[in-house]
């Protein structure tokens, strides 16, 4: 075996422990839980202080009351999950998701700006690149060479970042937005459009 990979008594061992704390984390108490489970209180104090060994049919109805997965209930390994687990980026305050991997070429952030981000007077910045932003939610101001824009949730703002460019969040509120951001002369390929009326 693996000596990264946990010892299934560990593995059973860490249950109870878990048990206990997403019960007391919901507030809920011995006696609630059992009648929402069908489980006995003796039975589930036993699971919880490692006395008695799990098995599935107590874990399921405990994982449906708790409104877990099963594997959450038992600390499984991760299993080849082929979505992107990204760490965040804070920069400035500011929240960057990176959703890709790849070094080069394309790269695509969910960034989430707090209220009143970069409005203390920060001068436009010029480096080599193109810039393509899509508002999820909130307001982002753009101010883009002479042009300074606010954007709502469903706009767009493409640009070359060679042209002095700020972004801020004006507003009360976090806004979050995806943006694109490629070497120089590498653009979004828009492959459809809508037919003009």
């Amino acid at each position: 075996m693996n000596e990264d990979t946990p010892d299934f008594d560990d593995v059973l061992q860490a249950v109870g422990p878990r048990l206990r704390a997403l019960r007391r984390q919901r507030g809920v108490t011995l006696a609630r839980l059992s009648e929402s489970t069908g489980i006995s209180v003796s039975t589930l104090s036993r699971l919880e202080s490692g006395q008695r060994r799990p098995t599935l049919e107590l874990l399921l109805p405990l994982a449906r009351a708790h409104q877990v997965q099963l594997d959450e209930l038992v600390g499984a390994p991760a299993t080849g999950d082929p979505r992107v687990h990204a760490r965040p980026i804070q920069r400035h305050g500011a929240t960057f998701i990176p959703l890709t991997r790849r070094p080069g070429g394309l790269q695509a952030f969910k960034q989430i700006v707090p209220p009143r981000w970069g409005e203390g007077g920060a001068e436009p910045q010029v480096h080599e690149g193109y810039d393509w932003m899509y508002v999820l939610s909130g307001r982002i101001r753009l101010r883009l060479g002479e042009n300074d824009l606010i954007l709502g949730p469903g706009e767009v703002a493409e640009f070359d970042t060679r042209i002095p460019h700020l972004f801020s969040n004006p507003g009360s509120e976090p806004a979050e937005l995806l943006t694109l951001f490629g070497p120089q002369g590498e653009r979004m390929h828009v492959r459809a459009r809508p037919s003009p009326k």
